[in-house]
């Protein structure tokens, strides 16, 4: 291989590696953690545990099994939603 040839590609390899770190420190790597943090969430809600939904709807978990949770959203009434649905705890 010709040596200018080399001088040429060695910057735009380094660009490219370069970028590609970059993009997986500032996107990929994020994602993957908030997904990881949002499976233990499902996994771990149990019943009286206070949640958001991906709804924005605020509510207790008065039932849970393996696909679903009933929330208690006002007095006397009672939602069902799919676990996945649950975003966050509630304060």
């Amino acid at each position: 291989m010709d040596p200018s040839a080399l001088t040429t590609i060695l910057p735009i390899v380094v660009f490219v590696i370069i970028m590609v770190l970059l993009f997986w420190s500032t996107v990929i790597r994020p994602q993957a953690r908030a997904a990881r943090a949002h499976d233990e969430l499902v996994k771990n809600l149990k019943v009286g545990d206070k949640v958001i939904t991906a709804g924005g709807v605020y509510g207790r978990v008065v039932a849970a099994d393996e696909k679903t949770m009933t929330l208690e959203v006002a007095k006397d009434t009672r939602v069902v939603f799919d676990r996945r649905a649950a975003r966050r705890l509630q304060g």
